[in-house]
Parts: C-alpha cells; structure tokens; sequence
C-alpha cells in the first residue's frame, strides 16, 4: 500500500467507527508498527487542521476518533435533530471534579468532600457514562471505586486525564483544601 492508502482506511475506520479506537487496532489493522501508524494519524491530524476541513481527528486516551470541527457545530446543529445533551448542574460538576482529581475515589470520600449525601449525583453521571466503577476499596464494607470514563474526555475535550487543568492552592491560613482531604 502507498501513504495515500494508508491513510485512507485510516479516515474510514474512524469514520465508521463513530467512537474512539486505539493506536493498537489502527496499527494492527494496517500492518504496521504503531510509531508509523501515528505519525500517520499525525499526518493527518495536521492536514485537516491546516486544510480547515469540516472534520477534525482527535485524540484520546491513547487512541483516535473523528469529529466534527468546532467552527461547523453551529451550522450543523441547526440541521441535526438528535437527542440534545443535557448540561451539568452544579451538583453534578463538584461530584465530577472531585473524581476527576482523586480518582479512583468512594462515594463516602465525596460526601467527606462536598458536606452532603452524593448518591444522586454519582448515580447521574455514571447514567450519563462520565463516570464508572472501577472496583472495590480493600476496606471493611468493600465500597465501590470511581473513575473518570473516555466519554468524560471526550466531552471535555481532553486527550487524557493529565489535560486537567492544574488546581491552585488556596491561601488558608492553615485551613484544609480539597486537596488535603
């Protein structure tokens, strides 16, 4: 096969896909080794960029997936009529953060946080599939462990979890942070 054909089954899988894949398959599926098969996603990462195409290849957690550009949202909105997503209540957004940045976390560990009872706000993002159990806590009472899913990075738009944005200390003149907890 040419780059050009490369590239091309590339840009269909992911098309027909709809959802990430992995380096991995990618690699396996052209027959090469996965250093090759990501300069070539590079490759065409930069193009559709540059080229301010409609569509645009993102990475995530170790994989890739195509989207729509930001620039054509929109316009395309206007004619799309499926389900709308729902936004993050406040509630939903401390719970989400608080996993987000001591995943994997208990439920208990997130109400010690936020001062109130989170079952209703965990149970709602892992409906929305932001969240997910990861396990159990080697404690008595075994309680479950939270984690952040790729539909969190996704919907946020990070490549992992390292994209978080980095929190500031506050000044607290000896007070606890979320942090400390």
């Amino acid at each position: 096969m040419k780059m050009n054909e490369y590239e091309a089954v590339i840009e269909a899988a992911l098309f027909v896909a709809g959802d990430v894949v992995s380096l991995s398959a990618l690699a396996d599926m052209i027959e090469m080794d996965k250093a090759t098969t990501k300069a070539i996603v590079n490759t065409l990462i930069t193009r559709y960029a540059n080229e301010n195409r409609g569509m645009r290849i993102i990475e995530i957690d170790d994989g890739y997936q195509m989207c729509t550009s930001p620039a054509c949202f929109e316009t395309i909105k206007k004619i799309y009529t499926g389900r709308e997503r729902q936004g993050l209540t406040p509630a939903l957004l401390e719970t989400l953060a608080i996993i987000a940045y001591k995943q994997p976390v208990t439920k208990g560990q997130i109400e010690e946080i936020r001062g109130v009872n989170s079952d209703h706000a965990v149970n709602r993002l892992v409906e929305k599939g932001l969240v997910c159990e990861v396990g159990r806590m080697d404690t008595p009472g075994k309680p479950i462990l939270f984690d952040t899913t790729v539909e969190f990075l996704r919907y946020f738009g990070f490549k992992d979890t390292n994209d978080l944005p980095k929190l500031k200390e506050p000044e607290m003149d000896g007070q606890m942070s979320i942090l400390d907890i």
